[in-house]
């Protein structure tokens, strides 16, 4: 069923102007769980995320659509699967979903939204917004609301990254922004590159933060300061790394500061105690591998395999992660862990 989508426009008022959360639970917290979930688990949280009033609930993969594989790691069950379930514990939300090209395809798009997916996410690297042409045109052709992320958006400036979300808004994007992929983020570094992408572009901008330095909701606020109107927030912070912003604690921060999200607060802890319950092995934990990777500015999907193959070699896994840190590693060059760590190992 298709539902209408919520206003993602900012009204002029700062005290009282909408925020919407758009919840990746059921996608980035894949990454804390080896991308294990099952349909059980997915319609257990759906259920109670659509129960809170949140708009969007995100399903997939950890990296997306078409992405499970041997080299980042094998879904529990299919896209199909996890797109079907969630999409029949539904009744006000609407699903979203999240695509890489390289990893997804434009075959796999189509077969989302004949799921019923609603929002599509197409994600590139912070300076590569060209790969998104393509897939942002199918998305607006299928009918489903296209929006644009850039990764790893801390491994460019302020400048390049306005320019690449406008340009990814000429190809089709009605939302554009960023991800703290490597939880490296203070919140005057938010400030500025959400000003700038705000004054480029007339689609409303999203924030998505991780907690590696513990500031994923500062982050966040100071993201809907400066003018973001789409914040992405996990059910306890359930994420990639040390996690991601936690939804509850966020809706309750807004909720003081006078923005409206749409979303019953009691409602949410509730869904935060359903997420804690049936779909962690743990709470996500700033730990000591978490604050040095954020620091090195390491994508946060890289902590459990790094940790499993410094713990094979008997190498140091902060050092595996300063070594990557300096390589600039990105999401999809997982194989590099092992060079590193053998590379460690011989010294």
């Amino acid at each position: 069923m298709t539902m209408q989508a919520p206003s993602t426009t900012p009204s002029t008022s700062p005290s009282s102007r909408r925020v919407v959360i758009h919840d990746p639970t059921l996608r980035d917290g894949q990454h804390a769980v080896g991308h294990r979930l099952g349909a059980a688990q997915m319609a257990a949280y759906a259920r109670a995320a659509d129960a809170a009033g949140i708009p969007v609930v995100e399903v997939g993969h950890g990296n997306g659509l078409g992405a499970s594989s041997l080299q980042i790691g094998r879904a529990a069950i299919p896209d199909s699967v996890m797109l079907t379930t969630v999409r029949q514990a539904l009744t006000r939300a609407q699903m979203g979903v999240f695509m890489a090209p390289g990893w997804g395809t434009g075959d796999d798009i189509r077969r989302a939204v004949d799921h019923g997916a609603e929002v599509v996410r197409v994600a590139a690297h912070c300076t590569e917004a060209a790969v998104t042409e393509r897939h942002l045109g199918l998305v607006r052709e299928l009918g489903a609301q296209a929006q644009a992320v850039l990764l790893m958006s801390h491994m460019t400036g302020v400048e390049q990254l306005a320019v690449q979300c406008a340009q990814a808004v000429c190809f089709g994007a009605q939302a554009v922004g960023i991800m703290d992929s490597a939880g490296h983020y203070l919140p005057a570094d938010v400030c500025e590159r959400i000003a700038a992408i705000c004054a480029a572009v007339d689609v409303p901008v999203i924030f998505h933060g991780h907690n590696n330095l513990s500031m994923a909701v500062a982050n966040s606020v100071a993201a809907v300061q400066a003018g973001a109107g789409v914040i992405d927030a996990c059910a306890r912070g359930f994420g990639a790394g040390a996690g991601n912003t936690q939804l509850e604690a966020l809706v309750a921060v807004l909720e003081r500061m006078g923005h409206w999200t749409g979303i019953d607060l009691r409602a949410a802890l509730a869904a935060a105690d359903v997420a804690e319950q049936q779909l962690m092995d743990r709470p996500a934990a700033i730990d000591s591998v978490a604050v040095f990777s954020g620091l090195a500015g390491v994508f946060s999907g890289f902590k459990r395999p790094v940790l499993a193959a410094a713990d094979a070699a008997g190498v140091d896994p902060l050092e595996v992660f300063a070594e990557l840190g300096r390589r600039q590693a990105v999401a999809g060059q997982e194989d590099l862990i092992g060079v590193v760590v053998g590379e460690l190992r011989q010294r």
